[in-house]
């Protein structure tokens, strides 16, 4: 069961983001604040006790809405299901463990980034560099 982070706090960023607040969005809200990068299933896992008849499909509706609305952002490793987290104001990179799967937020590269800036943008205007850098986490290191 999901902890309710605050009715007026859900409400007022889903309101915010132009969305009409339902008890489905409000819990996948709740979900996401406590659990960034997760996806759609386990969402879904963890608001179904909160909600009087869930479906999947209203998860991935509610969503979807966030992300077009910008209040979430979905991310896809390769190889990986879709995932979703609420760190959207931002240009940070993913860090993705090969062993596991577990996905940590980094910061933006500093220094030299050799590729983050494109030899030609073709007349694109660039606004965003998606950097995912793969390695192995710490206790699957510790577990080989």
């Amino acid at each position: 069961m999901t902890e309710t982070i605050g009715a007026s706090e859900a409400d007022a960023a889903i309101r915010g983001a132009g969305l009409r607040v339902t008890a489905t969005r409000r819990a996948v809200y709740d979900s996401l604040r406590q659990s960034p990068h997760s996806r759609a299933d386990q969402v879904f896992d963890r608001v179904r006790d909160d909600l009087e008849a869930p479906s999947m499909q209203s998860v991935y509706n509610a969503l979807g809405d966030f992300v077009d609305a910008g209040l979430v952002r979905r991310i896809e490793p390769a190889g990986h299901p879709g995932l979703y987290e609420m760190r959207v104001d931002d240009n940070h990179h993913h860090l993705v463990c090969s062993e596991c799967g577990r996905v940590q937020d980094v910061d933006c590269v500093v220094g030299e980034a050799p590729c983050l800036q494109p030899s030609d943008t073709h007349g694109y205007r660039i606004h965003t560099a998606e950097v995912t850098f793969w390695g192995v986490c710490a206790d699957c290191a510790g577990a080989a």
